[in-house]
C-alpha cells in the first residue's frame, strides 16, 4: 500500500457519539470525524488530549471499525497507571471531544480484494485491528469468498473482547469464519477449548497450510507476537506473509 498522501494525515476534532463497555477493562468509543478520509482495516490512528493547563498528552490505537462504516470505532483498554488510556476507557462521556489523526500504517492492512485464505492471530487487545478485517470480510459482499481463520488468546473468557459478535459471524449463515479460541489462565467450568499459550500444533490445527499461501496477521504483546512468529516459520509458512502489530505492556 502506497503512502496515504500528508495533507489527509492531520489532526480533527472527534466527537464521542457512543460509548460502550467490552468487558470490565475495556470499551469503545464510537467516534464522529469530521471529514474523516476512510482507512484501510488494520490501519490505526493518534489521539492527542490537551489538559486545562496546556499539557499534551498522545497515544496510538488501532481502528476497530470496518472502512464501510461510518463512524470511527476505537476499543481501549485501561491500564491503571497510564496517562491516558483510564480516562478514555472510564471517564470519557457521549459528547466529549478530543482530537485524534490518521490513518496511519500501510504494511498490516488487508483488504478482500487482497484475497486469501486469511489467518488472524491476536493476544487479547490484539484483537482490534483483526476485528476490523473481520468486519470488513462481512460488510463487503464478496468478503465470504475469503477463507478467514482467527485464532484468539485471552487470559479468561470475560477478558475476549467483541465475545457475542464473534459468536454471530461464527455463526453466520453464510461463509462463516472459523474463529477459535484459547484461554491461558482460567476457563468456565464446561469449558472445551484450548487452554494454554498460542503454540506451533494449535497454529497447524488452525491452519490453513503453508502450501495454500495464506495471508497472517499476528497483533498483540511483542512476546506473543515473536513467539507466534518463529512458530509459523517453524511450521514453514514464508517470514515475507507474515505480517505482525506489537505493543508494550506500558505507556496507556
Amino acid at each position: 500500500m502506497a503512502a496515504l498522501p500528508a495533507a489527509r494525515i492531520t489532526w480533527r476534532e472527534a466527537t464521542v457519539a457512543e460509548v460502550r463497555d467490552e468487558t470490565p477493562h475495556a470499551r469503545t468509543l464510537i467516534l464522529d470525524v469530521p471529514d474523516w478520509p476512510g482507512h484501510a482495516a488494520g490501519q490505526h490512528l493518534d489521539v492527542r488530549l490537551t489538559a486545562e493547563d496546556g499539557y499534551q498528552a498522545e497515544r496510538s490505537y488501532s481502528i476497530a471499525s470496518a472502512p464501510e462504516d461510518e463512524r470511527v470505532a476505537l476499543t481501549i483498554e485501561r491500564i491503571d497507571d497510564g496517562e491516558v488510556s483510564p480516562y478514555l476507557a472510564g471517564e470519557v462521556i457521549v459528547g466529549d471531544r478530543f482530537e485524534v489523526r490518521g490513518p496511519i500504517g500501510g504494511h498490516f492492512t488487508w483488504r478482500v480484494a487482497d484475497g486469501g485464505p486469511l489467518l488472524l492471530i491476536g493476544g487479547g487487545s490484539g484483537l482490534v485491528p483483526l476485528m476490523a478485517m473481520l468486519r470488513h470480510r462481512a460488510a463487503d459482499p464478496a468478503g465470504g469468498a475469503t477463507d478467514a481463520r482467527l485464532l484468539l488468546s485471552a487470559r479468561e473468557w470475560d477478558a475476549v473482547l467483541y465475545r457475542d459478535e464473534l459468536g454471530r459471524l461464527a455463526s453466520a449463515a453464510s461463509a462463516p469464519p472459523s474463529i477459535t479460541y484459547t484461554l491461558t489462565r482460567g476457563t468456565p467450568p464446561d469449558w472445551t477449548g484450548w487452554a494454554r499459550r498460542v503454540d506451533a500444533e494449535m497454529l497447524k490445527s488452525v491452519g490453513p497450510p503453508p502450501s495454500t499461501n495464506p495471508m497472517i496477521f499476528v497483533c498483540g504483546p511483542t512476546p506473543f507476537v515473536e513467539s507466534v512468529a518463529d512458530a509459523l516459520v517453524g511450521l514453514g509458512h514464508a517470514a515475507d506473509v507474515i505480517h505482525t502489530e506489537r505493543f508494550g505492556p506500558t505507556g496507556g
